[in-house]
């Protein structure tokens, strides 16, 4: 841990109770016997906790709780609020065995994995809540809260992630509980679904600028439900997580890449720069005048929280996501050691950020965006990480959890197995949709490309509605794998993403630029994928007679879907071909 300077001037901050004599450097008293005119200043916790920032720990565990240390936060530390993720339970359940006797007895009444982590994760938020309270009820409701976060394997499907959302609601049943939904294009829907049914909500995994305002609109649209719904506004609250500390390690594994000075002198100043940003876009929000109506009836502000505080690369200051965005009425989450680093040595700016600093940020960002660094694909790319990273805990939690229930019948797994030909056929169905599911990935960016390629065409129109459709069909193939409990592996997903964006730069007869070859080679491409999903249907199609888990007339419908897509995309391919390939009668005149 990082020590602060102990110089004299440390000395004095740490100072003598009013009139009290003031020790020199040497310990001597100043000359004259002046009384001391430094007052004693506060820990760095409390400093903060002064200028209006929230202080939250990042961490929670049933050992937490029951050795008191988080009730010991809260008295001495200034400790306001608790939020957790998979991750944070995935390793509260490796360390000591305050879980074994639950466990045992729910595998003794033949509980499902998924609904016993359910019952572990609830119960841990509860009983965190229950120690919060008297911060809610002295804060009016504004802190005291623990997050609890909705299965991340739902993260693309607003329906299921709502219900979830509710019934962890309904579970923890305490009124300081915010329920965190990750800020996908799908999770917006459920925000705003949620937020209108009265539930407080802590939105996770912001990454991008665009993103946040999207939050924010979703935040506003739920509380306009709820007005019109004559809920009362100002039981409702929210925090929107900013992630900080991600951005700086993407950014800069890009700029060690790029290795130019240039490059390499914008190192370590990202992450800082987007949240400022961040926080200028929710100081514009809070002016406009749709949210000041919903203000005047009571609506809450939807705080900026700075998630993923802890510094990852050792050269930084370990204080660092903490110091420079100290400002007034945000939050602020830590893990452990981020908290006890700036209990010990944290310091606080000389002022809020500024006209001046908001400016810097911009400028800063579009250095990045010059020197190689797109700011935009890294925060797509964080957010798509973000999520395999909980998936990816979710997953070895339930490992844990089903291990733990059955120790007498070592590595367990699912009925998946039993009642579709064994372990190994399911084994195998898991990899066929996964290959498909990253398939449909790289096709809908295929989908995209194609479309903002050809705006100025009359095929415009036709991609768009293909784009669409092509997004539907890969919602339905990710909810027929959560039917199944087939885990999306979103890591594969995204390799077959990039590798798309990759042949971007396929020969077409230009290098760089587009060509009118390049509109035949998409409509092959996309035709040939189109064939594929189709396949993909009429193969499940025949699963479908014997497994009761597919729906036999969904499947009719998808690949019925699939055979008008393909005309459309011949149709496509074949004026796309006229237009390149068909040879021209020149007039000699």
């Amino acid at each position: 841990m990082r020590k602060g300077n102990h110089g004299v001037e440390c000395r004095r901050r740490q100072a003598c109770p009013p009139g009290e004599k003031h020790p020199s450097a040497s310990g001597a008293a100043p000359s004259g016997g002046l009384t001391c005119l430094f007052p004693p200043a506060p820990p760095p916790l409390a400093a903060l906790s002064a200028a209006g920032v929230a202080v939250w720990l990042d961490d929670l565990s049933r050992e937490l709780l029951a050795g008191g240390e988080l009730i010991e936060l809260v008295a001495e530390k200034h400790v306001v609020g608790v939020t957790t993720n998979p991750t944070i339970f995935a390793s509260a359940l490796s360390k000591g065995d305050h879980y074994t006797e639950q466990l045992r007895r729910l595998g003794d009444a033949g509980t499902s994995v998924d609904d016993a982590v359910f019952a572990l994760t609830t119960d841990d938020v509860r009983s965190g809540c229950e120690v919060l309270a008297p911060v809610h009820q002295r804060t009016g409701g504004i802190d005291g809260r623990v997050s609890i976060e909705v299965d991340p394997r739902l993260a693309q499907d607003a329906d299921a992630t709502t219900v979830q959302a509710r019934k962890l609601w309904q579970t923890v049943d305490r009124p300081n509980l915010f329920v965190k939904i990750p800020a996908t294009r799908k999770g917006l829907k459920a925000i705003t679904a949620v937020i209108a049914e009265g539930i407080s909500v802590n939105v996770t995994l912001i990454f991008s600028l665009d993103r946040y305002r999207d939050v924010m609109d979703a935040y506003q649209a739920g509380l306009e439900q709820a007005q019109a719904a004559g809920r009362d506004l100002s039981d409702i609250h929210s925090v929107a997580s900013f992630f900080v500390s991600r951005v700086d390690s993407e950014v800069d594994r890009r700029l060690d890449t790029l290795g130019t000075p240039e490059a390499l002198a914008l190192k370590g100043k990202a992450a800082v720069a987007n949240a400022r940003l961040a926080y200028q876009a929710y100081e514009q929000m809070t002016e406009e005048p749709r949210w000041q109506r919903l203000a005047a009836v009571g609506a809450r502000v939807q705080r900026p929280l700075w998630a993923s505080t802890g510094v990852k690369d050792p050269s930084y200051p370990d204080t660092m996501y903490v110091s420079q965005l100290v400002i007034t009425g945000t939050v602020n989450t830590m893990p452990r050691a981020t908290l006890a680093a700036f209990a010990d040595h944290g310091t606080l700016p000389v002022h809020p950020p500024t006209a001046n600093d908001y400016a810097a940020a911009g400028a800063h960002l579009k250095a990045l965006q010059r020197a190689g660094a797109d700011i935009t694909d890294v925060t797509d790319t964080l957010e798509r990480e973000g999520l395999t990273k909980f998936e990816d805990s979710w997953q070895e939690l339930g490992d844990s959890v089903g291990r733990e229930m059955h120790p007498e019948a070592g590595d367990t797994c699912d009925d998946t197995g039993s009642r579709n030909g064994g372990p190994e056929s399911a084994q195998l169905l898991a990899i066929y949709l996964n290959d498909h599911y990253s398939a449909a990935t790289g096709g809908l960016e295929l989908f995209r490309r194609a479309a903002e390629a050809q705006t100025s065409t009359a095929a415009h129109t036709v991609l768009t509605e293909l784009t669409r459709q092509a997004d539907e069909d890969r919602d339905s193939l990710a909810q027929i794998m959560a039917a199944l409990e087939v885990p999306i592996s979103h890591s594969k997903a995204a390799m077959v993403w990039l590798a798309e964006k990759a042949g971007r730069l396929k020969t077409n007869g230009h290098l760089l630029t587009r060509s009118p070859l390049s509109d035949v080679l998409e409509a092959e491409s996309m035709l040939l994928g189109v064939q594929g999903k189709k396949a993909c249907w009429r193969t499940l199609r025949i699963l479908a007679d014997t497994d009761e888990r597919f729906s036999t007339k969904h499947l009719d419908a998808l690949a019925e879907r699939a055979e008008k897509q393909l005309v459309l995309l011949e149709e496509l391919r074949i004026s796309a071909v006229t237009r390149a390939l068909r040879p021209r009668l020149f007039s000699t005149r």
